[in-house]
């Protein structure tokens, strides 16, 4: 759907009956609360009932409530405050089982991230990377990280890696001046999406360049200026990011380079290896 979820009902709500215009005004105003309801809490607090809350989402286009209620958190991950997300968490958390509750979102994620990435765009950004002249990894704020550890495996297996490090708009682009065709750069950005990262990627893709990106739907900013797009869920409703299923699929694409490079890395990690006994880089249990 191209609209937002407040969007859409905020569009449609003067064909809404009295119950509906009930839910729509509840959602308007407490979303943040909305989107971690079920269909029966959220039929109690408007006083109306559970199968007119569904009819609501489907009538708005939604397959069943659990898709609407879907749409209302990814809006709440976008387009919302570090203090609605943190007020939302503390309500949806509060007297449960954190550590349980915070692994299964992870779980969750990592199962989705299985079943809706497109394996075809996968592969041929391995194969891209593979043949690439030169490459660039971007990734800033929540993604850095990303981008670091993408960054040092890069590093072990090719020696044309550039890890953009960055502070300013102007930094980024000083270190991609010289993209060029043949090269690839690799852009990594969840939501909240960086500007930063959008920006660059569409300059980089000005000159030619092959683009790699790894965000979480075909809808991201990213998606626009990119060859081939890596998906990943990072739903969590809390002001802190899920890295766990995007972090997995760059350990998948560290793995399937390898295996395609094996003799060549095979021979760079046994000088590895003598360089880091002799200077005694690890310490032996």
């Amino acid at each position: 759907m191209d609209k937002n979820i407040l969007a859409r009902i905020n569009e449609n709500y003067r064909f809404f009956s009295k119950s509906q215009k009930l839910i729509a005004d509840y959602i308007l105003n407490h979303f943040d609360k909305a989107a971690n309801m079920t269909a029966s809490k959220l039929a109690e607090i408007v006083s109306v009932s559970e199968s007119t809350v569904v009819r609501f989402a489907t009538e708005l286009g939604y397959l069943g409530y659990p898709e609407f209620t879907e749409a209302l958190l990814e809006y709440l991950r976008s387009e919302s405050s570090l203090i609605k997300r943190m007020e939302s968490v503390s309500q949806t958390l509060e007297n449960q089982d954190i550590l349980t509750k915070v692994i299964n979102w992870d779980m969750d994620n990592l199962k989705s991230s299985l079943q809706r990435v497109d394996r075809e765009s996968f592969d041929n950004a391995v194969n891209a990377i593979l043949n690439a002249d030169k490459i660039y990894i971007l990734g800033v704020r929540s993604s850095a990280c990303l981008a670091s550890f993408l960054g040092f495996y890069f590093n072990l297996i090719f020696d044309n890696v550039r890890l953009v490090h960055t502070t300013s708009v102007s930094e980024m682009f000083e270190q991609i001046l010289r993209v060029k065709e043949g090269d690839v750069v690799f852009g990594i950005s969840f939501p909240r999406y960086s500007k930063r990262t959008v920006r660059a990627l569409e300059y980089a893709k000005s000159r030619n360049a092959t683009i790699v990106s790894l965000t979480d739907k075909k809808k991201s900013p990213l998606a626009p200026f990119t060859d081939h797009l890596i998906t990943a869920n990072s739903e969590m409703v809390t002001f802190v990011d899920s890295l766990v299923a995007p972090m997995t699929m760059l350990n998948a694409l560290i793995a399937a380079i390898i295996i395609k490079k094996k003799d060549e890395v095979k021979q760079t990690f046994e000088e590895l290896e003598g360089i880091w006994e002799e200077y005694e880089v690890y310490d032996k249990e």
